[in-house]
């Protein structure tokens, strides 16, 4: 998941609310975050974080990353299902039978050249876990392990779900597409958010991140001479429109309450200063919410008119085999609600927070446009670590905001478990909770 500092406003929104749900055992919160405080779950939980640190790995090649996974879930006594969508895992604990819910980490890192001076930097070059999926790995095992440890408290099953390739990979539609999901009746997952303080959390109900894509066009034309531009036909003077009428579709199509995006990040041509190039290359990348499919289809028909106005032709590529159209995160609206009840009896009113939407994506939304899903942020930021934007090379966690992801993790399908779907008996309607 791609985005900078954007979470400012997001410490000035405190969501104060009456709880919706009743928890059956007020205590299973305290409980499983003074079990995640344990030294030898903590330190477990950080020396798994920091070896997989070590060794990023990319997209669906993450096999050492899912080698440990399993290792780990065998030293747990997790059964589990392996190569999933290549290189997932997803482990199972509980009763085995229905219902079905599951929890969501992914392992893959970024192209990145570490910069952050310290013992368990990358080993790798060019390559960093600078989105922190590597501690959603590690956060994810600390809620295995804490659920096993309860295993004869959970009414259903939990699905621990390891997946690789969330940049750029949507390896979640790869998951998906495996059926090993398709009894589940809710998904939950989390992302670090690296200027929020540690012990706090946020999500919201609805839109809650962007759907996006990304576009190339190769604009052709007749290169030339620069003396004589009218014996060919300017390409860079095409692809110059293009780029002003794109970002119309913003300014002038756009309804000013509904956020979209349109950047052009790649701009390539002629190599020399008195050449008129045959081709140009422009390509960027495009968010919105529930219009980013109508948003994809008018790129494509501004960049190719747009073109032929200055006689170019133009073809423009969205890249869906390699990089799919992400949708947009969209919470369902009762598990933001249980959300809200259990993160409050955990961390308290003032550290849960409505937190706004962003045009950032996360490919979990394809989970959530099969079954009902609960995404949230959780602060990673205290005084000396968390400061610096993800995708940074400079990306840093502090860690000892671990407990709170794994407790959180544990008690959100605990007592989903218990206390909304266990309240419905055997029959669970997919578009009810």
């Amino acid at each position: 998941m791609a985005f900078a500092k954007c979470f400012t406003s997001f410490l000035l929104v405190l969501c104060v609310f009456v709880p919706t749900l009743v928890l059956s055992d007020l205590s299973i919160t305290s409980k499983f975050l003074e079990h995640a405080n344990k030294p030898e779950v903590f330190d477990w939980m950080v020396g798994i974080r920091n070896d997989l640190h070590e060794y990023p790995e990319l997209l669906y090649d993450v096999f050492e990353t899912s080698e440990r996974v399993r290792q780990e879930l065998d030293n747990l006594k997790i059964p589990y299902e392996s190569s999933v969508a290549k290189t997932g895992v997803i482990g199972y604990v509980g009763t085995m039978e229905e219902p079905f819910v599951a929890l969501r980490a992914d392992m893959d890192g970024l192209p990145i050249h570490e910069l952050v001076e310290w013992e368990h930097k990358s080993k790798i070059d060019g390559k960093m876990h600078a989105c922190g999926h590597d501690a959603h790995t590690a956060m994810l095992l600390g809620a295995s392990k804490i659920l096993k440890e309860h295993e004869k408290e959970l009414q259903g099953t939990v699905l621990l779900v390891f997946q690789p390739a969330e940049e750029g990979g949507a390896g979640a539609g790869e998951v998906w597409k495996t059926g090993l999901l398709k009894e589940v009746k809710a998904i939950f997952g989390l992302h670090v958010a690296p200027d929020v303080p540690v012990g706090v959390v946020g999500s919201r109900a609805g839109d809650f991140m962007a759907g996006s894509g990304t576009f190339e066009a190769v604009i052709t034309g007749e290169g030339g001479h620069a003396a004589q531009p009218h014996l060919g036909i300017d390409p860079v003077v095409a692809a110059a429109n293009v780029i002003i009428s794109l970002q119309h579709l913003i300014s002038r199509e756009a309804e000013p309450g509904d956020p979209q995006v349109v950047t052009v990040a790649k701009l390539e041509g002629s190599d020399a200063f008195n050449v008129i190039p045959n081709t140009v290359t422009i390509g960027g990348s495009f968010r919105a919410f529930s219009t980013i499919r109508h948003l994809r289809r008018r790129i494509e028909e501004v960049i190719v008119a747009q073109a032929s106005v200055s006689k170019c032709n133009a073809a423009v590529n969205f890249f869906e085999d390699a990089k799919p159209l992400y949708p947009a995160v969209n919470n369902n609206e009762k598990l933001y609600d249980h959300f809200k009840n259990v993160a409050t009896q955990m961390l308290g009113p003032q550290r849960v927070l409505e937190a706004p939407q962003v045009t950032v994506s996360e490919d979990f939304a394809f989970y959530q446009e099969e079954v009902p899903g609960l995404f949230f942020f959780l602060g990673i930021k205290n005084e000396t670590h968390g400061e610096e934007p993800v995708h940074s090379a400079h990306f840093d966690i502090a860690q000892d905001a671990f407990p709170y992801g794994a407790a959180l993790h544990a008690s959100l399908v605990t007592t989903y478990l218990s206390d909304v779907l266990g309240s419905q008996g055997k029959q669970y309607p997919r578009d009810e909770l």
